[in-house]
């Protein structure tokens, strides 16, 4: 009798499914060669491919080469996958945090993917809806998690959880009451030492009180600059720097909405 296989999965993927994180080494695979040809062929690109590697799936579509297992066979009989660690178990964990310190949490995605710019400007039009509808003394803290992308249009350095967070200073600028955390739970933001940033309705307008402008910098995609140089000329601390944390499920998303006065803009 097969020997029993436990694996204890972290999520990294948006929708956990098994057979994608880290490419399911213990789980059925559900594509074909037909499926990796059909994608080559989609996007034309049987020219740029190595002739090897066309051959093998074309063989594989001929049965002349093994298929990945699939659901049914009997190696699978005594597998199981747990998933111990996921984008939504975070969010959950951060919910608790949130209700200790006397906010009301409410968790409205763990498939937060698409431009982190607009994702910025949703979650925003989110929090002034939100804000709207509170008392001076309601506290809310909006979660999302997953992971977003970010359009590269100039030079600087930067990550997507950054660029979110230069992005919400600018579609919260001069809004009291609603302040904002974006980091990957890796610690590592893009290509930089910081897993993410925070920004309230006061960033923007201090920065431009200390020579730094956001709107260009979120234009060079430099929002890794941005806060660094607005924390030394501060003296705050905008960056998140915790360091590589050796997991990773994906980003969160912290929006914390405090109610305002009924005559206040």
């Amino acid at each position: 009798m097969p020997a029993a296989v436990v694996t204890l999965i972290l999520s990294d993927v948006i929708g956990d499914r098994l057979d994608v994180i880290a490419s399911g080494p213990t789980v059925p695979d559900v594509t074909t060669f037909a499926d990796a040809l059909s994608v080559i062929d989609r996007y034309g690109l049987r020219s740029a491919v190595p002739s090897r590697v066309s051959q093998y799936l074309d063989r594989g579509i001929a049965g002349l080469e093994p298929e990945t297992l699939k659901a049914g066979d009997p190696c699978f009989h005594s597998v199981r996958n747990v998933i111990i660690g996921s984008n939504i178990m975070a969010l959950m964990a951060a919910s608790d945090q949130a209700r200790e310190a006397g906010c009301l949490p409410s968790i409205i995605s763990a498939q937060l993917q698409g431009d982190a710019r607009i994702a910025a400007h949703e979650l925003a039009a989110r929090a002034k809806r939100l804000q709207a509808e509170l008392s001076p003394i309601d506290r809310v803290c909006l979660l999302a998690g997953g992971e977003t992308t970010v359009v590269v249009r100039g030079t600087g350095t930067g990550g997507r959880n950054q660029e979110m967070a230069l992005a919400m200073a600018l579609e919260i600028d001069g809004r009291e009451g609603i302040a904002f955390l974006s980091a990957g739970t890796d610690g590592n933001d893009g290509p930089t030492d910081a897993a993410g940033a925070f920004v309230d309705g006061a960033t923007a307008a201090t920065a431009r009180s200390v020579g730094l402008d956001p709107a260009a910098f979120l234009e060079n995609n430099d929002s890794y600059n941005f806060f660094r140089l607005y924390d030394a000329a501060t003296g705050g601390q905008s960056h998140l720097l915790t360091g590589p944390t050796g997991t990773n499920v994906m980003d969160l998303q912290y929006l914390l909405v405090q109610g305002r006065s009924r005559n206040r803009a």
